[in-house]
């Protein structure tokens, strides 16, 4: 009987073991620094030609105050069409076949200097920097000026190593001023698929 109470013991640590190695760090997920316009967060690059993302508040009459932190990012679309997007290298690799999970803040700025539609957040990962593999989260056209947290569940369908952030237009009207604004992007943890 002790053996068979160890060998379930030693299974479930080597589950939950498993699990927790596949603890992926993102580096500098709630975007803090010096408020500035047209600033890349530290650890992150444009992937956009045209990203300038904005470290709020102070910038562009967006006050909002940070879900987490002093700071948060603010990205735009533009009435051209174009909108911006970064990316970084995470701490470790998604592997092909893997579930993980993760959360992240969204709100929207009533006020960011005539950038004042809502848009949606588009999350990509990838082999490469600033491609796009596999779409791991699409919010809804974000409306709420209240910080709200958004939870992510998915299957890597490949080995990644390079997540991107985009702000979207919607599909009904693709070329608009719109802005949306991002904080406290948690680690991405492993998880069982039911």
């Amino acid at each position: 009987m002790k053996f068979q109470i160890w060998k379930i013991t030693a299974l479930v640590l080597l589950a939950y073991l498993q699990i927790e190695a596949q603890h992926i760090t993102i580096l500098n997920g709630s975007f803090e620094g010096v408020p500035a316009d047209a600033t890349m967060p530290q650890g992150w690059m444009g992937c956009q030609e045209g990203t300038t993302p904005d470290i709020l508040p102070g910038y562009w009459g967006v006050y909002t105050q940070p879900s987490d932190g002093n700071t948060y990012l603010g990205l735009i679309t533009r009435g051209n069409g174009t909108w911006e997007s970064i990316g970084q290298r995470l701490s470790g690799p998604l592997k092909k076949g893997s579930c993980y999970a993760w959360s992240l803040d969204l709100a929207h700025a009533d006020t960011y200097s005539g950038h004042n539609g809502p848009v949606k957040l588009r999350v990509w990962v990838s082999k490469v920097k600033c491609q796009k593999d596999q779409l791991i989260f699409e919010s809804p056209l974000i409306e709420h000026t209240d910080w709200e947290t958004y939870k992510v569940k998915f299957t890597a369908n490949e080995d990644f190593q390079y997540i991107l952030l985009e702000a979207f237009h919607s599909e009904e009207e693709f070329s608009y001023k719109g802005n949306i604004l991002i904080d406290r992007l948690r680690a991405i943890q492993g998880c069982d698929r039911s």
